[in-house]
């Protein structure tokens, strides 16, 4: 949604290092605050007693509690409760626009293009292992293709082979093939 709503600005920002790092910082500010919307509880330790305590003479017996004062601070955080917000915070369904086209991204840096193609290049390779059944050089490629998946191109290519696979030989998948296949589209779709 950032990326989507705030393209000018970061164009804006392309010379200048220190709008960038304040830019970022903000980012990472509101990613907190996503993450953590409410503060968290302290919580107080109790020491716990020395070995010997219990046989001191000077120990003093615990104090009776008054029956009503403790009802009076039961039905205070009661109180309380009934009054705070909801402990959940709502989801607000909105439409988030596709952001720029993959290309105006890719074109500021040619080193990025060339990256992006090896990774199309490894999401390739590891479905056309998977679907011819060489499932150890598959293996090696995996965690790269899952951190591909992070990039829009790298899951529209998954897509693509996919549909081509499908249409090229209907192969049956035996159990690992199919796992492969299903931990790379679940990552996909995360």
């Amino acid at each position: 949604q950032l990326v989507a709503y705030e393209v000018k600005r970061m164009k804006a920002e392309e010379g200048n290092k220190q709008k960038i790092l304040r830019h970022i910082k903000e980012l990472a500010e509101k990613l907190y605050k996503n993450e953590n919307p409410y503060p968290a509880v302290t919580m107080h330790k109790v020491q716990r007693p020395t070995e010997g305590c219990h046989l001191r003479l000077h120990q003093r017996p615990f104090p009776r509690l008054d029956e009503g004062t403790v009802q009076w601070i039961i039905d205070q955080a009661t109180a309380k409760l009934q009054t705070a917000p909801p402990a959940v915070k709502a989801e607000k369904k909105c439409m988030v626009p596709s952001g720029p086209p993959i290309a105006a991204i890719l074109e500021r840096n040619g080193n990025a293009l060339a990256n992006s193609a090896r990774r199309l290049e490894v999401v390739r390779n590891c479905i056309s292992y998977v679907f011819e059944n060489k499932m150890l050089e598959a293996k090696k490629l995996f965690p790269a293709v899952l951190r591909a998946m992070k990039g829009r191109a790298a899951r529209h290519c998954l897509t693509q082979e996919l549909h081509l696979h499908v249409q090229q030989n209907r192969a049956v998948l035996d159990h690992q093939q199919f796992d492969f296949i299903i931990r790379m589209m679940n990552c996909c779709l995360q």
